[in-house]
C-alpha cells in the first residue's frame, strides 16, 4: 500500500471510533486480518469488540515460555468469555535451547543486544509465523503508553512485515481503556490490580511505583528510548 493511500485512510477514519475502524476493516478483508494479543488491557478490549464484529476473526498471543501464572489464566478466562480459543504460537524449542545454553537463563540483564535477541527468539519469529497468509494485523497501541509511541497513527504501513497495521485505540487515554473494560465486564490481567500496568513477560517486568510512566516496569534496567521489543518497530 503506498503512503499516500494510508494518508487518505487516516483522514478517512481520523474521527472513528474504534468499533467503526474494526468494522471497516474485518469486513474488507475477512480471513485475511488478525488481532494480535498481548493480554494487556487494550488487546482485551479490542478482543472484546473484534469478536462482536466478526467471531471468526483470528486472535493469537505469543506463548514466550516465560509468562506470568497470571496472565496463562487470563488466556483460559478470555477463550471461556468468548467461547473462542485464543491461537498460542510458541518459540522454536531449538533456538531457544541454543541461546540459553550459550548465554544463560538470564542473558537478556547482561546487555540490550542479549534482550532484543531474546525478545527476537521468543517473540518476534514466533510472530512472523503468525502473520503468514495475513495481510493486516490489529494492535492496541496508544499514543500516550511510552515515549516511543507519541507519534502512531491509526493506519501505518509496516514495512518490517509487509503488512498494513493499525491500531484502533491510538487516541484513546488508559482511562477510556479501564472504562470501557469495567462497562464491559471484560477479563483482564490481575497484576494490573497490583501497580502493573504494561505486562511482558515475567523476569523483564515489575510493578511501577506512584508517578512512574505506564511503561517504567518492563525493561526496567534500560533506557526509555529502547524500551521495545521489536515487536512494534518503526
Amino acid at each position: 500500500m503506498q503512503a499516500e493511500e494510508i494518508k487518505q485512510l487516516n483522514e478517512q477514519l481520523a474521527n472513528s471510533a474504534p468499533q467503526e475502524i474494526l468494522t471497516y476493516f474485518i469486513e474488507r478483508y475477512g480471513e485475511k486480518i488478525g488481532l494480535a494479543s498481548s493480554l494487556g488491557a487494550e488487546d482485551q478490549v479490542l478482543t472484546e469488540m473484534v469478536v462482536n464484529i466478526n467471531p471468526a476473526t483470528k486472535i493469537f498471543t505469543l506463548d514466550t515460555g516465560r509468562l506470568f501464572p497470571e496472565t496463562y489464566d487470563l488466556i483460559d478466562r478470555t477463550s471461556r468469555k468468548y467461547k473462542k480459543n485464543l491461537e498460542i504460537y510458541f518459540p522454536k524449542k531449538k533456538k531457544v535451547q541454543k541461546m540459553v545454553n550459550a548465554k544463560g537463563i538470564n542473558l537478556f540483564f547482561e546487555s540490550v543486544e542479549n534482550r532484543k535477541e531474546c525478545c527476537f527468539v521468543r517473540k518476534i519469529e514466533p510472530l512472523q509465523r503468525a502473520f503468514k497468509g495475513l495481510d493486516v494485523w490489529i494492535c492496541g497501541l496508544r499514543a500516550e503508553q511510552s515515549v516511543t509511541r507519541t507519534d502512531i497513527s491509526k493506519v501505518e504501513w509496516d514495512a518490517n512485515n509487509n503488512l498494513l497495521k493499525i491500531n484502533p485505540l491510538a487516541d484513546w487515554s488508559e482511562e477510556q481503556v479501564w472504562d470501557y473494560i469495567n462497562e464491559k465486564g471484560i477479563p483482564y490481567n490481575t497484576l494490573h490490580d497490583k501497580d502493573y500496568p504494561s505486562i511482558g513477560c515475567q523476569p523483564c517486568t515489575r510493578a511501577i511505583m506512584e508517578g512512574e510512566d505506564v511503561r517504567a516496569g518492563r525493561w526496567w534496567w534500560e533506557n526509555p528510548n529502547t524500551k521495545e521489543c521489536g515487536l512494534h518497530k518503526r
